[in-house]
């Protein structure tokens, strides 16, 4: 009896460590087909948030889905960029999106540009981050679903606002201080492109250019193809798993210029892969290369 009672303690603990790391059971999928959408826009738990610029929504969009811009969810905060709302401000959207804890989210935008493909998969993690697990994005976004020619709506709908009172997942974001903590012990991934890795390139508000110490590099732009749309899961497993091995317990930390690209896989990582400790670094490069001190690495791929 002793032994069973210390076999279910040992099993309680292990289980009270894990969960702060978990990924929890999904109602729907992290990407969700047109088809799928056209048939569940009736659901009245669904929520469809286009998170394109007012006058494009206005224009046409996807019939029930409300427009909530995407600078709505990503701000300019302490000179930094694509920085998360404080947290009562960020309830305050989410409650005004008519958007409760068991909602099931579904985020809309554009595909023409790299930022236009993340920042669908940037406003997925903020939910996510404020205690929305149901949330997935469209896979082609807005402009796959006028090229296959599903109904379109001129209609601005008002959503039914209410008070939104959830609780952040913190351990889905990582600080400078964090980040510098974990060189050497946890993957760190930079998601922009080889030339800004390298550091040949960087953009203006990025005082150095390089990656941090001991990050490996994995675009963001490589998740998708030409369309816009998701690459398969088999081949995404094989680019994930090909930088940053097939251990998904291992925390993995990914930032980018200003934590908009590295949204990307972040969500590929932790929604569609199943890593278990996924965190984003918000101020990413723009942030880390103010400090004298912070280890950034030019010319090299280690």
């Amino acid at each position: 009896m002793k032994m069973r009672r210390l076999g279910l303690c040992c099993f309680l603990l292990a289980l009270m460590i894990a969960l702060p790391f978990a990924v929890f059971a999904r109602d729907i999928a992290p990407v969700v087909s047109r088809d799928w959408l056209e048939k569940n826009l009736n659901n009245s738990n669904l929520i469809v948030v286009d998170i394109r610029k007012v006058e494009e929504y206005k224009e046409g969009n996807i019939p029930n889905s409300i427009n909530v811009f995407y600078g709505s969810w990503a701000i300019k905060k302490k000179g930094l960029d694509n920085e998360l709302p404080e947290d009562d401000d960020l309830f305050d959207v989410i409650g005004s999106a008519g958007i409760k804890a068991g909602s099931h989210v579904v985020v809309v935008g554009k595909t023409d540009t790299a930022p236009d493909l993340v920042n669908m998969t940037r406003v997925a993690w903020t939910l996510i981050y404020a205690g929305i697990e149901n949330v997935a994005v469209l896979d082609g976004g807005f402009n796959k679903w006028k090229d296959d020619k599903k109904t379109l709506s001129t209609e601005v709908v008002k959503p039914k606002s209410g008070e939104y009172k959830g609780k952040v997942n913190k351990a889905l974001f990582a600080t400078k201080e964090y980040v510098v903590s974990k060189i050497g012990k946890a993957n760190i991934i930079d998601t922009r492109m080889p030339d800004f890795f390298f550091g040949a390139s960087k953009l203006d508000i990025v005082e150095k250019a390089g990656h941090i110490k001991g990050a490996v590099s994995l675009p963001s732009p490589w998740i998708f193809a030409k369309d816009g749309t998701f690459k398969n899961k088999e081949d995404l497993g094989a680019m994930a798993a090909g930088v940053i091995g097939k251990d998904t317990s291992k925390e993995t930390i990914i930032y980018c210029d200003t934590g908009r690209l590295c949204s990307g896989w972040w969500f590929v990582l932790r929604e569609i892969l199943g890593y278990k400790d996924v965190k984003a670094y918000d101020g990413s490069m723009q942030d880390f290369a103010k400090d004298p001190n912070a280890p950034v690495v030019k010319y090299s791929w280690q």
